[in-house]
């Protein structure tokens, strides 16, 4: 299996395939390179090279005990980035992996010329938790809930999030589909417990307001107002209103998790995008 070790030791796991355009995609808390695999397989088939890589402490990368922020995170897109030497990339980023990539692309992608566009989907930024400069957040202490259930029984936890809010199978009508709670349960227990717990920190208290407005690149923002997960009033209009060159696009009833259950539109609609 392809890993690359950054500065301070951690192996990151990584999968590249095709070749082509090079889409590079973050995945979400506590997941893997592996919640990738319908848009990996889609734009695979579509002639783009298709990449992603397990987060330190998420699924096959090491298990640190540090560095689990989005300092690091970005740091460590952008080792991987260099190692592949990518240039005129597509960076997509999922929930917690929309932060990454807007860190990256701030931070590392655009002032080293290797980003082509970006696209955040469901994502954190610009900041999750409430402040009083960011009063629509949600309270600290639903962040600190999830801690407390992580640790407390972090197998069970890992059941309730996606069988609930995470796909909204908790919706009337939806009918809860047991591959993806099973799959999503096998990609979190794969990775650390220490790296899950400090990453609520880091998708929660992180302002990411700084670094999207430095980003010029043409980015797509696509957010669902009835994620459960990241309120779609705090997040995806707020980050497109600060990006230089954002494009919102709005869904009315997918679930947080829409790249999974809503594949084939996401798919589609990204596909849009990458064509302009």
């Amino acid at each position: 299996m392809p890993f690359i070790t950054t500065q301070d030791g951690t192996e990151i796991f990584y999968k590249d395939w095709g070749t082509g355009t090079p889409i590079v995609f973050s995945h979400g808390w506590p997941l893997s390179a592996d919640d990738w695999d319908p848009q990996m397989l889609f734009f695979l088939n579509k002639g783009y090279r298709v990449i992603a890589h397990d987060r330190r402490g998420h699924g096959r990368s090491s298990q640190t005990s540090g560095g689990h922020d989005m300092d690091h995170y970005s740091a460590d897109l952008a080792a991987l980035t260099a190692h592949l030497d990518l240039k005129g990339a597509i960076h997509v980023g999922h929930s917690t992996g929309g932060g990454e990539v807007v860190a990256y692309i701030a931070r590392y992608g655009q002032p080293q010329g290797r980003v082509a566009k970006g696209c955040i989907i469901s994502a954190v930024p610009p900041l999750m938790v409430q402040t009083p400069a960011n009063p629509g957040g949600l309270p600290k202490s639903v962040f600190d809930g999830l801690q407390a259930q992580l640790a407390a029984n972090r197998a069970e936890f890992y059941l309730a999030l996606p069988s609930g809010p995470f796909y909204g199978f908790n919706r009337p009508g939806i009918e809860t589909q047991q591959g993806l709670v099973r799959n999503w349960w096998r990609q979190g227990m794969m990775g650390g417990a220490k790296a899950h717990y400090d990453g609520v920190v880091a998708f929660s208290q992180t302002d990411f307001t700084e670094d999207l407005k430095k980003i010029t690149t043409p980015t797509l923002v696509m957010h669902s107002e009835d994620d459960q997960i990241v309120p779609y009033a705090d997040a995806g209009p707020l980050s497109a209103k600060l990006l230089k060159n954002g494009t919102l696009k709005t869904y009315k009833n997918f679930p947080h998790g829409m790249p999974t259950t809503e594949a084939e539109t996401i798919n589609s609609d990204l596909l849009a995008f990458l064509k302009l």
